[in-house]
């Protein structure tokens, strides 16, 4: 187990950075396509691809998802890896047709980091759809997962401190695997308010982002938000993620992993879902495991530890930043 979202037989992580422009693009590719679904929360998203995840839709999965830097200009690496796996011939046809290609699908999200600081004066080329097929080579080479200043968390913020790229896994009793991974540039802070200790503490297994424990006595100090960003501006913070398993999954079943993922961003980030955030997780299964009887109640324990996963994924990225 390498503790990160390839755990998932099936996913594999591509990572490029510019880092004169500091910024980055991450690609998670589906060896084939993956059962999908959204959960998008704060008031400044920035989405391509994701009304066609609506589990009552035509199309139930995806090739590929994309998370990128560059706000608006990011949603361009989108574009990018959808042409190269078209080039490759994947993607949705509902018949074949010759000269017709298939369609691939590719979700993506992007986050703000044009003031984080960086050379972004590119006049009419910006660095995303480079990045975005280096990103999708690095995948299909099967590179390792990156923690830290990596992809697309390579320029992001975290409140005041370093944000980044985290990622982590669990494999349950039986055998089903569930996994995490997290772009973080939020508005909220990750660490408790004077301390170097992680809201999500709780979580941490093997010190595996620092070991912190809250102070002798300390307690909730009321309205601190502690390192959170005391100037924001609108869609100027978000936090990606993708949420895995190798469970088979319907497309509402996803849906509802996606929801509760989103409680994992809540431990471990204060505040969260703000205005200035544009907080999205995708969910994505790779159908290698049955999911077994009684569903409900095992897609909910899955849908719990999407959510331990993704808060251990924001502190692991915060965490592995901090100093580089």
């Amino acid at each position: 187990m390498r503790n990160d979202i390839t755990d998932i037989e099936g996913l594999a992580v591509g990572q490029a950075e510019d880092a004169g422009a500091k910024t980055g693009v991450t690609v998670v590719l589906c060896d084939a396509p993956a059962i999908a679904a959204v959960d998008v929360r704060g008031g400044g998203p920035g989405t391509r691809e994701t009304e066609v995840l609506n589990p009552a839709g035509l199309v139930k999965s995806v090739d590929a998802v994309v998370l990128s830097g560059g706000s608006v200009y990011g949603l361009g690496a989108g574009d990018a890896v959808c042409a190269a796996l078209g080039a490759q011939g994947r993607g949705y046809a509902l018949m074949e047709r010759p000269g017709v290609p298939a369609s691939p699908i590719v979700p993506a999200a992007i986050l703000y980091d044009l003031a984080n600081g960086g050379d972004k004066d590119w006049g009419g080329a910006p660095p995303y759809p480079a990045l975005g097929r280096a990103a999708l080579e690095d995948a299909a080479r099967g590179a390792p997962v990156r923690l830290g200043r990596a992809g697309a968390g390579f320029g992001a913020m975290a409140g005041t401190q370093a944000g980044g790229t985290g990622s982590a896994s669990m494999t349950r009793h039986d055998g089903i695997t569930v996994a995490a991974l997290a772009c973080v540039n939020s508005f909220g802070s990750v660490l408790m308010p004077g301390t170097e200790c992680y809201w999500a503490w709780p979580f941490e297994r093997d010190g595996e982002f620092g070991g912190a424990r809250p102070p002798s006595g300390w307690t909730t100090p009321g309205e601190s938000w502690g390192a959170a960003k005391l100037d924001p501006a609108p869609r100027e913070n978000t936090t990606l993620a993708v949420v895995a398993t190798d469970a088979a999954l319907t497309p509402e079943e996803a849906r509802r992993v996606a929801v509760m993922a989103q409680d994992g961003m809540a431990r471990a980030i204060r505040p969260v879902h703000t205005p200035f955030d544009g907080d999205v997780v995708f969910a994505l299964s790779t159908a290698r495991r049955e999911l077994p009887e009684p569903r409900a109640l095992n897609m909910a324990r899955i849908g719990a530890m999407a959510a331990d996963m993704l808060a251990i994924a924001i502190a692991r990225g915060a965490f592995q930043s901090r100093g580089r």
